[in-house]
């Protein structure tokens, strides 16, 4: 499975993923710790309850489309987003020990 080499890949690669059903490759770009915004409010903390949620949330294939935003960085921190239709999304993404990329904290919608 391809990791985020970049903070701008992991974009990418949600919009791939999601799109393909794929939700363990979903998961995969979140750090095991990771916090996401869960559509009805709820915090998911940690990658069981993040795929959790993305089973719910894509079981019915609901097609992903945006434009991913060029990242912020700072040393081995990133702000990604990506913008689609009706609004835009705001992430926090971290380093990891290998070079690669993996989110820490997902806001879907901004």
């Amino acid at each position: 499975m391809e990791a985020a080499a970049q903070p701008e890949d992991l974009g990418r690669l949600f919009f791939a993923r999601a799109n393909a059903g794929d939700v363990d490759g979903v998961v995969a770009l979140y750090e095991p710790d990771a916090v996401l915004a869960g559509p009805d409010g709820r915090m998911a903390r940690g990658t069981a309850a993040i795929r959790e949620v993305y089973a719910r949330l894509l079981a019915d294939r609901p097609g992903f489309t945006g434009e991913v935003r060029p990242p912020l960085r700072v040393a081995d921190l990133a702000l990604t987003s990506s913008r689609f239709s009706g609004g835009a999304t705001a992430e926090v993404a971290r380093r990891q020990a290998d070079g690669t990329w993996r989110w820490v904290i997902d806001q879907p919608r901004v």
